[in-house]
């Protein structure tokens, strides 16, 4: 038996590794749109620039959106770490060698949805490469400092993870550039470093504030023992805490600013039980409180950026929830203006260009913005896609609308596709607070349902703008409602004139949230403990619903059936009803069975389209300190379930999406990436194609008209990847071909729509149009060929054009504007006819490519279709214009041959003349080829010097033509009129030509003969 099992293993084996794998770059071709907007963007996290190039190159650190960089002041931006974790801590550049580039990921605005990093990078080519140098448990980064005065020595403050105690926090330094770290400063597990400064002056004196904080799902305490500030004259060898003249511990956080200009002069805004501001003058040792405006103390924990001019010790700024200033070192503030715009508020990032001190740029929860006087107007930015989507939504319009809810930007919606591409200025305002769901009404157009933090929701009419609350409230014997922080509002999958929505209980609405019915009772674990948010915070209250717990998540209605509902929670309760909301199920030990922590935050719920017993989840558990990717399926409604592996996965996540059409084809966002599997979740790859390798994926929806994929992202705003229908065909099974062609439906005959418009002289992102497209040629190829070639013939077999297709390994797509082969056109002027290059669009039917792949040909038919909804332009006008359009064409072939023939004659007359020595017969010549000239000149333009050309009949025939066969309509009366008028043209030189060649060929053939010696050969231009 051994040997036959043996070769059943080889074979096996073999059969395995034959297997093509498919993956990201299978796709490659599959490129993603990122559509914006950038007129909301989002948090901004660092701001740095380069001292000496002006001010001119500027890099952004963002709070899920990675690194932005500018060298033209911020005019535009270009992202430059979309292959790395999306949340940026801080970044140092190196002044010495501006092209050395720390970044520490992570940010430290810890509010309850702040994403992690993964340690420190660093790129030394500016930006364009980038290397890990660890720090990987690190978590949060809050500052980078470079010594100024040696390169080599870095340090990195580490507030530390948000959710757990750790020891990966705390103050660290390098010496040699980031190859070796050594901990400097370490309070605790609790307590991370959460500032720095450098006295510039002299390097080794080193100034750093400790904080220990701690958030749960259900609470957030800022403050404790572990919080302080703390001074080092040796480089970091030894610390002094400071404390006199400070406040009473314990601590929150502390933001501290030295004056570059005048080191010993210090500030600080110390959170304590009476948070305020702090001065010194004398290096820390002594400190004075300072009356402050509550702009100076808000949100300690959060706004945590304090700046002093470079060269004006007095001059101080304090970006808080509004922009304060100061002139006199921080005894006195003034806010900022709004003259030169509204100005976000929430702020966290401050860069004042060192060469001129009155050009700023602040980073805000809204975006970027600069000020050319010293922070008293500032101007948007608006070219920084870097908004925080929490879910996106789509209707059956056309274009589709996309909708969605950002961070702090309320709610907006855009459509799709727009001539000229999608701008700021076609995205508009839904809803207020902090986005989140928004929900389009399935039988009303211009009704919208939306939500914002806390359960405030509203219908809202987009074309008068009025909004209507529909907030469900507490009646009698109901406990007081708790609405999560991101509070679900869901239209029904089956019914869609079912509306949901939830707080511990789970309400119904049939007439557009008018009026609900509870249909649940309280579905959540209803732990009291956790539920006292009242005393959030710490030492600085913060109740802003953020720590809501005990609450619904998500809610799905089963596409098959409407009373089939599923509820999940925050606190892990996964139930489900059959009948409506009568009778609930808790599913939530099930899960466990299955390897996923009891308890888990349930973030998405996704009953499937095809087996109402098939139901996936996600499952959320970092708000315990756990960032692994929890992912399931049941088959069983939810009895049993099965948990997806992969070691592709990164980060907790958020939504998995069953494609509409195939049911083995599934998308997982998470906060770490954008996942696919084609085989039902057996494997699965990360999608990178124009999506950053770690994109924060909150939301998906696939779009059942257009076939896009659509993501909310929670930094790189809405990207959308155009037509997946390719991910649904190149399965497991056809992988192992060596070309199949992925056209399925037939395509329809169009010229595209959404086209070019005047350029945007706003500088806004503009993220192009999402449909419109001619639809391409798609194929895959099991290996890149050494060579191939594609030509289109119509049914009769006669050639229709040749196409030049692409060659990768995987799926591949070649672009057909479905015309034919362009006319010759005749000869002649300045510029390119644009006449020769396009032909009449072809008739509706089959038409064959062949494809040769190495020497192999390959033949598949595609079937043409003329769009029957454009009721602007019938089958019966398709024809008039194509038969209209050969002629034409036909038109400029047949003077190209009567120009052509017209130069024939031309070049032989001219070559007897430079050689005859008969005067009378050198001007019969001249007097043929003058005749000739002129009539040519009436044909084509001659060529000049200067712009353009003069108008001839090639170009009165080209005006016609391109007009008519590039109109989705047909020819007017005056066109087709015009086209006789041409043909008589055509005629009419033709015969003048004839006319010519009878008056003067034979007698300048017997005059050049007579003038020969000897009767030589000569080649005689033929009669056209």
């Amino acid at each position: 038996m051994k040997p036959i099992l043996s070769i059943a293993f080889i074979l096996l084996t073999g059969a395995l590794s034959a297997q093509v794998s498919i993956n990201a770059s299978t796709f490659g071709m599959m490129e993603a749109r990122q559509i914006g907007p950038a007129t909301m963007s989002g948090r901004i996290t660092d701001i740095q620039g380069v001292n000496n190039d002006g001010g001119k190159t500027i890099y952004i650190g963002t709070a899920g959106g990675g690194i932005w960089k500018s060298t033209n002041a911020g005019a535009s931006f270009k992202p430059v770490f979309d292959k790395y974790t999306q949340s940026i801590g801080a970044i140092a550049v190196d002044q010495k060698n501006p092209k050395i580039i720390y970044a520490g990921t992570g940010e430290s605005n810890m509010r309850n949805s702040v994403s992690i990093g993964d340690g420190i990078y660093k790129s030394t080519d500016a930006g364009d490469n980038w290397t890990k140098l660890g720090l990987d448990s690190t978590e949060h980064i809050s500052k980078v400092l470079i010594d100024p005065s040696n390169s080599n020595t870095i340090y990195v403050a580490a507030p530390g993870p948000l959710w757990s105690n750790s020891t990966h926090r705390g103050l660290y330094k390098s010496t040699d550039a980031g190859k070796s770290w050594e901990k400097i400063l370490y309070i605790s597990d609790k307590a991370g470093v959460a500032d720095l400064e450098i006295d510039p002056t002299n390097p080794n004196t080193l100034y750093a504030t400790t904080w220990e904080f701690r958030r749960l799902p259900y609470a957030f305490n800022s403050g404790g023992n572990g919080s302080g500030m703390y001074k080092s004259t040796d480089g970091g060898k030894t610390w002094k805490e400071l404390s006199n003249g400070l406040p009473k511990k314990p601590f929150g956080r502390v933001a501290i600013a030295l004056a570059p200009s005048a080191p010993q002069n210090l500030l600080a805004i110390v959170e304590s039980e009476n948070t305020g501001l702090y001065i010194s003058s004398d290096g820390g040792e002594n400190w004075k409180e300072q009356s402050a405006t509550d702009n100076i103390r808000s949100r300690p924990f959060y706004f945590s950026t304090l700046e002093v001019d470079p060269k004006d010790p007095k001059r101080v700024y304090r970006p808080a929830t509004s922009f304060s200033y100061s002139t006199d070192g921080g005894y006195s503030f003034a806010e900022a203006s709004n003259e030169g715009g509204w100005v976000h508020s929430d702020h966290h990032a401050l860069w004042i260009n060192p060469d001129n001190t009155n050009i700023l740029y602040l980073g805000t929860d809204g975006g970027v913005y600069f000020s050319l006087d010293r922070g008293v107007t500032w101007k948007f930015c608006n070219n920084l896609p870097v908004g925080q989507f929490y879910h996106v939504s789509v209707d059956a319009q056309e274009p589709y609308r996309i909708y969605g809810g950002l961070q702090d930007n309320g709610s907006w919606y855009a459509p799709s596709a727009v001539p000229g591409g999608v701008l700021n200025g076609d995205w508009k305002s839904v809803f207020g607070g902090d986005g989140f769901w928004v929900q389009p009404d399935a039988f009303d157009a211009s009704l919208v349902y939306a939500e914002a933090q806390g359960g405030t929701m509203a219908r809202i009419n987009m074309k008068n703008g009025t909004t209507v609350s529909i907030k469900p409230e507490a009646v009698t014997g109901d406990e007081k409602l708790r609405y999560n922080w991101n509070t679900p509002i869901v239209i029904g999958a089956k019914n869609k004139r079912n509306l949901y929505t939830g707080s511990q209980y789970l309400y119904k609405s049939t007439d557009r949230g008018t009026n609900w019915t509870k249909i649940s009772p309280d579905l959540t674990t209803n732990d009291k403990k956790k539920q006292e948010q009242e005393k959030s915070g710490g030492l600085s209250m913060d109740v802003t619903s953020a720590e809501n717990h005990c609450t619904i998540f998500t809610i799905a209605e089963s596409p098959l059936d409407e009373n089939m509902i599923w509820v999940g929670t925050d606190d892990g309760n996964l139930q489900l009803t059959t009948d409506g909301g009568k009778t609930w199920t808790n599913m939530a030990n099930n899960y466990a069975a299955a390897g996923i922590p009891k308890q888990t935050w349930v973030s998405s719920i996704e009953p499937s389209m095809f087996d109402k017993n098939v139901v996936y989840a996600t499952f959320d558990n970092h708000m315990y300190g756990d960032h692994a990717t929890y992912a399931g399926v049941s088959t069983d409604m939810g009895k049993t379930w099965k948990k997806f592996e992969s070691k592709e996965f990164t980060g907790f996540a958020h939504k998995i999406k069953e494609d509409v059409v195939n049911k083995n084809l599934m998308f997982l966002g998470t906060e770490m990436g954008l996942f696919a599997s084609v085989d039902g979740g057996k494997e699965w790859f990360r999608m990178k194609n124009n999506i950053p390798w770690y994109c924060l994926v909150r939301d998906i929806k696939i779009h059942e008209q257009t076939n896009d994929l659509v993501l909310a992202t929670h930094g790189r705003s809405i990207i959308v990847v155009p037509d997946i229908s390719p991910m649904r065909a190149i399965t497991p099974e056809l992988a192992g071909k060596e070309i199949a062609f992925l056209n399925e439906k037939p395509i329809t005959l169009s010229n595209g729509k959404y086209g070019g418009q005047f350029p945007n002289a706003s500088g806004d992102w503009n993220g192009g149009s999402l449909s419109g497209n001619i639809t391409p040629i798609q194929y895959y190829l099991k290996d890149r060929p050494n060579s191939i070639t594609m030509e289109v013939y119509d049914k009769d077999g006669k050639l229709v054009q040749k196409l030049s297709p692409t060659n990768r390994r995987g799926y591949n797509k070649v672009s057909w504007n479905l015309r034919g082969i362009p006319p010759k056109v005749a000869k002649g002027g300045n510029s390119r006819e644009i006449g020769g290059a396009i032909a009449p669009q072809v008739l509706p039917g089959d038409y064959i490519i062949k494809t040769k792949l190495n020497g192999k040909e390959y033949a598949q038919t595609i079937t043409l279709v003329h769009d029957a909804t454009n009721k602007d332009f019938t089958l019966q006008d398709r024809e008039l214009q194509y038969n209209t359009g050969m002629e034409l064409r036909g038109m400029h072939e047949r003077l190209a041959k009567l120009v052509d023939s017209i130069l024939a004659t031309q070049n032989f007359l001219k070559k007897n003349i430079d050689s005859i020595q008969n005067i009378k017969t050198k001007k019969l010549l001249q007097e043929y080829w003058d005749k000739l000239e002129t009539l040519r000149l009436t044909l084509v333009p001659p060529v000049m010097k200067g712009t353009g050309d003069l108008i001839r009949l090639r170009n009165e025939i080209t005006d016609v033509y391109v007009a008519v066969i590039t109109q989705e309509s047909k020819p007017g009366n005056l066109q087709l009129q015009r086209v006789q008028i041409l043909k008589a043209e055509i005629e009419k030189a033709e015969q003048q030509n004839a006319a010519l060649q009878q008056q003067f060929q034979k007698k300048a053939i017997d005059a050049i003969l007579k003038e020969s010696s000897r009767r030589p050969t000569v080649n005689v231009p033929s009669k056209n």
